[in-house]
């Protein structure tokens, strides 16, 4: 599933927020861009037909939505292109870019060392 940027905005809500209200979504948008509400309503549009999100109830004259697919689902669909795009489709690239620019306390190094531990034990079988 190919989503826009601003449809990616959108979902980032939904999936933060669980059953939302496109007035309830709009409010939040305009907040960071300066759209307006039947903008914010044609996306939440676009990602029902899509299969991205999916009606849960209507009260009075509002229709709620919830999220038809995972983040993880989402980033699984995006990341390739992504690494293609801007590390020559490399994970290695662009971890090393995230570490240089990140300022990693000593449980994110512990983490990631214990992580990369796994990941050499599962290499290894």
């Amino acid at each position: 599933m190919k989503l826009s940027d601003f449809e990616l905005d959108v979902m980032q809500i939904f999936w933060q927020q669980g059953i939302c209200s496109s007035p309830e979504i709009f409010k939040q948008i305009e907040q960071v861009k300066n759209v307006t509400y039947s903008t914010v309503k044609t996306i939440i549009d676009r990602l029902e037909d899509k299969g991205a999100l999916k009606r849960d109830r209507i009260e009075d004259r509002a229709i709620y939505y919830v999220p038809a697919v995972t983040q993880s689902e989402i980033t699984q669909t995006v990341l390739p292109g992504f690494l293609r795009r801007f590390f020559n489709g490399k994970a290695t690239d662009l971890i090393t870019h995230l570490m240089k620019d990140e300022e990693l306390s000593q449980d994110d190094i512990a983490y990631l060392e214990v992580f990369l531990k796994k990941q050499k034990e599962k290499n290894q079988d």
